[in-house]
C-alpha cells in the first residue's frame, strides 16, 4: 500500500469499531513487519453466519488493485437463497500459510464455529488449508472450475470434443448409483488418449461427483459461483486505481445492496400469501414457516414423494404410503398398508371438520366395490388418494382391528 494508506484503513476499522464493538478485523505481519493479510466481518456478517453458516463458499476473485493482490470473500446463502458475506480478505499471497492464517482468523471472528461443507476451487494450498483448519467439514470442489480445466484437457481429441465432454458432464452430475458412475467414467475413459488429468481428477471424485454427495449438507450448492456473482457486482463500483480506503467503502456498498435486497424479500413475504397446490396439513404448516422460495421449493419436493412414496413389499401388489397429520404446532406421519395402486385409494370420509389422521395401520382394498367392514358399519372405497391426505378422516375409521 502507498504511504499513509495503514494508518488510513486503521482508522476506518477503529471508527467501525466505535460504532459497533462487534467488528472484527485481523492484519497478519510478514519478516520485515508490514501488512501482508487483511481479514474483516462487520456485526450483521458474524450474525449472519451464526444462522447460516453451515454452507460456505470461500474464493479469492480478482486482484483489487494494478498490483493484482487477490481479494476473498466468504459467502453463503440466506433463507431467501439470496447472497450474504460472511467475511473477506485481502491478501499478499496464495499460499499455504496464507490460507491457514486466514481461516484460522475466520474461525476465530465466528467464535470456532464449524461450517459443515466448505466449496472451494482446486487449488492445492487452499485445499491443504481447508483440511488443516475445517477437520469437521466436507470439503467440496466447485464444479464450474472443473468444468472449465474439462474443456481445457479433453477438447484436445479430435472428433470427440463434445462426446467427452457430455460424458464428463453426466458423470457429475447425473449417475446416483457409484457402480454407474464408475462404468461411464471407464467408458469415457477409452476416448481419451491423454488420461492424466482424468486420473487426477478422478482421485478427488468424492468432492465433486454426485453419487458421492447423496449423504452431503449442500443445500443445492456446488460451486462457488455465489462468489462469482459477487464478484460481478463489485466490478460494477471497484477500479485498479482505488486506494485502500475507497476500496472499503465500495465494497462496504455491495455488500449494503445485499442486505437491502435481504429487506425488500422478507417484506414481499410479509404481504404475500403463499400459493398451496394441496392443501395438505403438513403444506398447510410448511407455508407457515418457510421464506416462500423456500416452500415453493419444498412443495416441489412434496408433490414429487407424493408421486413416489410408495414402495413394492415383498414384490406383490401390497404397497406402503406415508400419512402426515397434525395437531396444533406438531406434525405425525404413519404409515398405512395398502393393496394394489395407492393413487386409487382412500376410504369414505365420516368424521368432522375438526378430525385428525391418527396412528393406525389398515389394509384398503384396491377393488372400488368392495367393502371395508367395520364394527360401527360398512365404508365404500371412494376418492382419491389426494382426498385421503387432504380430508379429515374419524377416529375409529381406520383402526388395527379393521383386518
Amino acid at each position: 500500500m502507498a504511504y499513509g494508506q495503514v494508518g488510513s484503513m486503521l482508522m476506518f476499522f477503529q471508527d467501525k469499531i466505535i460504532e459497533n464493538p462487534s467488528f472484527q478485523y485481523a492484519l497478519q505481519m510478514y519478516c520485515e513487519e508490514q501488512i501482508a493479510n487483511i481479514f474483516w466481518a462487520n456485526t450483521k456478517m458474524i450474525t449472519d453466519y451464526a444462522h447460516f453458516g453451515d454452507v460456505v463458499s470461500f474464493d479469492t476473485m480478482f486482484g483489487k488493485n494494478k498490483e493484482s493482490r487477490p481479494f476473498g470473500v466468504f459467502v453463503g446463502f440466506n433463507n431467501f437463497r439470496e447472497t450474504i458475506v460472511f467475511g473477506a480478505a485481502l491478501m499478499y499471497d496464495e499460499t499455504f500459510e496464507s490460507f491457514k492464517w486466514l481461516f484460522e482468523t475466520f474461525l476465530k471472528a465466528h467464535n470456532g464455529q464449524q461450517p459443515k461443507t466448505m466449496y472451494t476451487d482446486q487449488d492445492f494450498a487452499m485445499g491443504k488449508a481447508v483440511g488443516e483448519v475445517f477437520p469437521e467439514a466436507w470439503h467440496g470442489l466447485c464444479t464450474f472450475h472443473i468444468m472449465q480445466n474439462a474443456i481445457k484437457h479433453l477438447t484436445q481429441e479430435k472428433n470427440e470434443e463434445s462426446s467427452v465432454l457430455s460424458y464428463f458432464s453426466a458423470c457429475m452430475y447425473e449417475y446416483e448409483d457409484e457402480a454407474k458412475f464408475e462404468e461411464a467414467f471407464d467408458m469415457m475413459r477409452k476416448k481419451v488418449s491423454k488420461q492424466t488429468w482424468l486420473d487426477s481428477i478422478y482421485k478427488l471424485k468424492e468432492k465433486w461427483v454426485e453419487c458421492y454427495m447423496k449423504d452431503v449438507f449442500t443445500l443445492g450448492m456446488r460451486s462457488t459461483q455465489l462468489s462469482e456473482s459477487l464478484n460481478n457486482n463489485l466490478k460494477f463500483h471497484l477500479k485498479s486505481n482505488f486506494d485502500i480506503i475507497r476500496f472499503l467503502k465500495h465494497f462496504e456498498r455491495v455488500v449494503q445492496g445485499k442486505r437491502n435486497n435481504e429487506l425488500n424479500s422478507e417484506f414481499d413475504s410479509r404481504k404475500k400469501l403463499p400459493r398451496i397446490k394441496m392443501r395438505t396439513p403438513m403444506l398447510l404448516q410448511a407455508s407457515k414457516l418457510y421464506t416462500p422460495v423456500i416452500f415453493e421449493a419444498f412443495q416441489g419436493e412434496y408433490e414429487r414423494s407424493m408421486a413416489a412414496c410408495t414402495k413394492a413389499l415383498d414384490g406383490n401388489n401390497e404397497y406402503l404410503v406415508a400419512i402426515a397429520s397434525f395437531e396444533g404446532d406438531l406434525i405425525f406421519e404413519e404409515e398405512y398398508k395398502v393393496i394394489g395402486d395407492p393413487l386409487d385409494q382412500t376410504v369414505e370420509q365420516e368424521a368432522g371438520e375438526e378430525a385428525l389422521y391418527v396412528g393406525a395401520t389398515a389394509q384398503v382394498a384396491n377393488d372400488s366395490a368392495s367393502k371395508v367392514k367395520e364394527e360401527s358399519g360398512e365404508y365404500t372405497v371412494l376418492n382419491s388418494f389426494t382426498q385421503l391426505l387432504t380430508g379429515p378422516i374419524n377416529d375409529n375409521l381406520l383402526t388395527e382391528e379393521l383386518f
